[in-house]
């Protein structure tokens, strides 16, 4: 007789960091909180700041960890944690070890993939930051890449 497996699916914190805001008001908010998590990874780090319904920050998902310059991503590996903890959005972001928050074509169409899958899913992509070095960062949202993407 073949047994049918039976899952039990769960969100488990895995630590925390201290952060000057809960609230994420601007992109230069989110960059500080990023900039902070992400201090010293000499890989690029592809991370979800998981936000709900008032912009507070629920948590933060290292979605995956690259290479000195590229990272795999794909939208199922950032909506599950944010569909575990009921975000109501996210704000994508990794870091360039550069220090140059250039974004990349990989960058662009990442964004756009995800964007398309949040929209499916009913999770807004409220932006996507990419640090760089020290106060250094840019945002899709600030520059208007956001719009060109979901038009």
């Amino acid at each position: 007789m073949y047994r049918i497996p039976i899952y039990q699916v769960r969100l488990v914190r895995d630590g925390s960091q201290p952060s000057a805001r809960k609230k994420v008001v601007s992109p230069s908010t989110a960059a500080r909180v990023l900039q902070q998590y992400l201090d010293g990874a000499d890989r690029e780090h592809f991370v979800a700041l998981l936000l709900d319904t008032q912009n507070q920050i629920i948590g933060i998902h290292t979605v995956t960890i690259g290479t000195l310059d590229a990272s795999l991503v794909h939208p199922r590996e950032i909506f599950k944690p944010a569909i575990l903890a009921n975000a109501a959005s996210v704000i994508l972001a990794h870091n360039h070890p550069s220090g140059d928050p250039t974004p990349s074509a990989e960058d662009r169409t990442v964004t756009r993939q995800v964007v398309a899958a949040g929209t499916t899913l009913g999770i807004e992509v409220l932006d996507h930051v990419i640090v760089g070095g020290p106060h250094r960062y840019h945002s899709f949202r600030e520059s208007g890449l956001m719009e060109s993407l979901t038009g």
